[in-house]
């Protein structure tokens, strides 16, 4: 899976719909190789994120949980000290 897709479902704030476009263009960046496609596979990229992103939106809504929302803020935190410990020499610029 791409590293830069997170879970989304179950968070405290909620994934907002900019968030989950995001995860949708890194989803087809990842399956199509494609970082910026060109001219003549746009559209077809383009129609890609929306329907994944449709998708998505749709899966969030229908799904249920007991599990109390995770909080966006502490998950970030940990990222943040298991990069550390991966690449102690490199200063992260996550947010």
């Amino acid at each position: 899976m791409c590293r830069s897709i997170r879970p989304l479902f179950n968070l405290d704030p909620p994934a907002n719909d900019v968030d989950v476009r995001a995860a949708s263009v890194q989803f087809v960046r990842k399956i199509t190789g494609f970082r910026m496609p060109s001219r003549v596979n746009e559209t077809a990229f383009e129609a890609a994120v929306d329907e994944i992103t449709n998708v998505a939106g749709r899966l969030f809504a229908e799904l249920e949980t007991s599990a109390p929302p995770r909080n966006r803020a502490a998950a970030a935190e940990r990222a943040k000290t298991r990069d550390a410990v991966r690449f102690p020499h490199r200063e992260t610029h996550r947010t």
